[in-house]
């Protein structure tokens, strides 16, 4: 399987929030998405994972920081501008684990991941609430 990691290439740099010289892209969802949101004349303004969202880790009760993907400033259908965050991660991540009678590392690992995107997502959405944005979890 091949990794998609990189610097991405901006066309509209006028349009992006954030230091354009480091907007990496850390998935081939990712990348898509970065040229979408670059391309497109509905998007007003972008970033990548130029801000963060405290959150409590429920491994260790900490706080910690949770950088979304993606933010976007666009004109919805009706020409009314919002603000949404955006988390990309593939389907199987966005689901949970499957409960299993023989605990393994490959197991714990699971339980372990889907609790702290959790975590992240809950926190996510409640600061979003709060800012009039949206939310949401984007897959393949």
């Amino acid at each position: 399987m091949k990794t998609y990691k990189g610097y991405f290439n901006i066309k509209y740099p006028q349009k992006y929030k954030g230091n354009i010289q480091n907007i990496i892209y850390r998935s081939s969802y990712e990348l898509k998405l970065m040229n979408f949101l670059d391309r497109n004349p509905n998007v007003i303004q972008w970033a990548s994972e130029e801000f963060f969202v405290p959150y409590k880790s429920p491994i260790d009760g900490k706080i910690h920081r949770y950088f979304p993907d993606f933010w976007v400033k666009k004109k919805n259908n009706q020409g009314i501008t919002e603000t949404i965050v955006i988390e990309v991660k593939p389907k199987n991540q966005t689901i949970p684990p499957v409960v299993r009678t023989q605990i393994n590392k490959q197991y714990l690992y699971e339980v372990q991941t889907w609790g702290i995107n959790t975590a992240k997502w809950e926190a996510a959405e409640k600061y979003c609430l709060e800012k009039s944005w949206k939310f949401m979890i984007v897959t393949e």
